[in-house]
């Protein structure tokens, strides 16, 4: 099953770029449960700090997709050297105010500025996997290897920003995270022999008309009932073990919940698929929708790990499902600023659990504020599947007038996914 990884990471450069991108994308695991962490330490509020978590990822979602077209505009390292220097300044501000009981809305700001400075590295490294590979079918092993990355980070951040803000002080899981993601994004910048070439002028205006297309859109949308529950997931849980008595667990479970999407993606990435893109996407959300429902089952902490267990194991396959079938209808112009759009919608369905999970903890506990997993994994099966209608629309139209002739710009031709009833 691993044969086809090592054989990725054999090919010139992309064992640098990819470990390299591992540490840079290590606080997207962390900043989020750090806030929460810290704030819940130091007011007690898991209101306002699930709000403050929700701003981090508000944030970066607005910024990401102007900051990935700049990256194709101009190329990865001259974008990536400032925003990284102004992440590290942004997230130590936002720990010292919180710490001298500075204004709430200096809270806020300095959030939000470090939030809108956090690189999107994962968008960045699959870019190069694209620069680097021709066969499509390797890019999508590529994609699923950057999944299981993208999952260790979510194994081992949790636990690792948990113990450092309960067993040393809160504001040092924070910033730790903030060290660990100057520390990765400065390195990633450096390698720049497998960075994407910078597109010509032409190419990004005719990238630019493409970008939004039916299977970006409905991707897109998905993610933001898929990032709801991944919201809801870090404040849920850190407020089910606290009110257990044991928060030093909750990132424990929260690390079990991304192995079991690191499990999956390990399978998922390994097996030849004969299904279309589309098809795969709407199933591994349907998947995703139903595993949550689990959540409704939980009462104590135990049963809570192994039910996250089970729904993580859906995580992996609709990430990598949707940013390969995204990947297939973009021109290479674009393909950063896409693929952010995609982290985009996670991230807005991110500030959206948090958001609202927070307040429902707040307003009647923990145990059944996990309704708020359910509601947001069923709402990604529904916008999936109609998102799937769409792009199937769009697919046969597209069939009817092409003639034989292929766009360009396009990563790959429309054959290449065509894709039958799910």
């Amino acid at each position: 099953m691993l044969g086809p990884y090592g054989a990725l990471l054999r090919v010139s450069g992309a064992f640098s770029f990819s470990s390299m991108g591992f540490l840079a994308r290590m606080p997207i695991s962390m900043t989020g449960l750090g806030a929460v962490l810290l704030i819940a330490g130091e007011t007690g509020r898991y209101g306002i700090a699930g709000v403050i978590a929700g701003v981090l990822a508000l944030s970066f979602a607005i910024i990401s997709p102007q900051v990935a077209r700049l990256v194709d505009r101009f190329g990865q390292a001259r974008v990536l050297r400032p925003t990284v220097l102004l992440f590290g300044a942004a997230g130590v501000g936002f720990v010292v105010a919180v710490e001298l009981g500075a204004p709430l809305w200096t809270w806020f700001l300095l959030a939000a500025l470090t939030g809108a400075s956090g690189p999107n590295i994962g968008s960045m490294v699959r870019a190069r996997w694209v620069n680097v590979l021709e066969n499509p079918t390797t890019r999508q092993t590529a994609f699923a290897f950057e999944s299981v990355v993208d999952e260790i980070v979510f194994v081992i951040g949790p636990p690792l920003v948990t113990f450092l803000a309960t067993a040393i002080s809160p504001p040092v899981g924070f910033l730790t995270a903030v060290i660990i993601g100057l520390i990765g994004g400065m390195g990633f910048a450096t390698l720049t022999s497998s960075e994407p070439p910078v597109a010509r002028t032409e190419g990004i205006g005719r990238g630019r008309r493409g970008v939004l297309n039916p299977a970006l859109l409905s991707v897109t949308i998905t993610y933001v009932g898929v990032g709801t529950v991944f919201g809801a997931m870090d404040v849920g849980v850190v407020a089910y073990a606290d009110e257990q008595g044991q928060i030093g667990l909750s990132g424990v479970i929260l690390a079990v919940y991304a192995a079991g999407s690191l499990v999956a993606g390990l399978a998922y990435g390994a097996v030849a698929w004969r299904r279309g893109l589309a098809g795969r996407f709407l199933l591994t959300t349907l998947a995703f929708g139903v595993a949550a429902s689990g959540f409704l089952l939980v009462n104590s902490l135990l049963v809570l790990a192994g039910l996250a267990f089970l729904a993580g194991a859906t995580i992996a396959p609709v990430l990598v499902s949707g940013m390969s079938l995204v990947e297939s209808r973009l021109p290479r112009a674009a393909l950063t600023e896409g693929l952010a759009w995609t982290t985009t919608g996670i991230t807005v369905g991110v500030t959206i659990g948090a958001s609202i999970s927070g307040s429902v903890v707040d307003a009647i506990g923990a145990e059944k504020s996990f309704i708020v997993q359910v509601v947001g994994a069923g709402s990604a099966a529904v916008l999936a599947a109609l998102g799937y209608v769409a792009v199937r629309r769009t697919d046969r139209r597209s069939d009817r007038t092409a003639d034989g002739t292929a766009d360009p710009t396009a990563t790959s031709t429309a054959g290449a996914v065509a894709d039958g009833p799910p």
